[in-house]
């Protein structure tokens, strides 16, 4: 009662207001998606930076593996994360093959990509006989870009939005009803992926870190779980697994990133 009073008597900005929203833009019946230009983008930013990191001393592959292996890294983000998607969260798509292919209308899960990207890297490591913990502790480095991005674009398509409140900064989310609600995609861009570029980016530049295997991987899991186990609290549940909340206490995505955390403080432990 007190938030739909103080929501009658404040003026908060709608979403719609904003100007945004989904299509980047738009040829006739051709569309680009601001979701699609994260995930392009997220990736070219990342292949980038890797060819910055591969350039200094120590580097546990050459350019030509680089190159390969960014088609992999692709794969398993993109397979990775709408399978994980669909397991995690809307595993009713199953029954319709085809809505899972329709990769334009969103729904990915980052622990599905996370997953995806990491089979990739050991496939791609077991066959060229690299380091799969001192190549994931690179790519580690580069994947503040795709989570900024990607955030940014669930944003601009105004979804997962975020829970009830009163909070100055709140928005009304057209789609989530007419109570205001926290900008919980821009938390998460803000946390998952500046929040971690500041703190990978020293630690590979300014440290020995890039010479103890899996202790930069295992800091990214960190961060990231971390990050968002706090943001969930603050993050509207999804509707079909609002039941998990109610009856644990954490929604899905805390229970996804609990082993996250685990697997980071085990890397960061036992990295030498």
């Amino acid at each position: 009662m007190h938030l739909e009073v103080l929501s009658a008597a404040i003026e908060y900005t709608r979403f719609s207001e904003l100007g945004i929203g989904p299509v980047a833009l738009k040829l006739g019946s051709f569309q680009i998606r601001w979701y699609s230009l994260g995930y392009l983008f997220g990736i070219l930013l990342g292949y980038w930076y890797l060819l910055k990191l591969i350039a200094k001393p120590g580097a546990p592959m050459s350019r030509v593996h680089a190159d390969d292996m960014i088609l992999y890294a692709t794969l398993g983000i993109i397979l990775g994360g709408r399978l994980g998607y669909v397991l995690f969260y809307q595993p009713s798509m199953l029954a319709n093959p085809l809505e899972i292919l329709q990769l334009w209308n969103g729904g990915m899960s980052l622990h599905g990509g996370t997953i995806g990207t990491l089979a990739a890297i050991w496939l791609f490591t077991k066959q060229r006989n690299l380091s799969f913990l001192r190549v994931s502790d690179y790519i580690a480095c580069c994947i503040p870009f795709g989570l900024f991005l990607v955030r940014l674009a669930n944003f601009s398509n105004g979804e997962l939005w975020g829970r009830e409140t009163d909070v100055a900064w709140a928005i009304i989310f057209d789609q989530a009803g007419s109570m205001p609600r926290h900008p919980s995609q821009l938390y998460e861009a803000a946390l998952e992926g500046l929040g971690m570029a500041a703190i990978m980016w020293p630690l590979f530049w300014f440290t020995n870190a890039r010479y103890k295997p899996g202790f930069l991987f295992g800091t990214a899991a960190l961060i990231y779980g971390f990050s968002r186990f706090f943001i969930e609290f603050f993050r509207e549940p999804d509707e079909q697994l609002r039941h998990l909340v109610e009856q644990t206490g954490l929604s899905m995505g805390q229970w996804l990133t609990i082993p996250m955390i685990l697997i980071g403080i085990y890397l960061v432990v036992t990295a030498a």
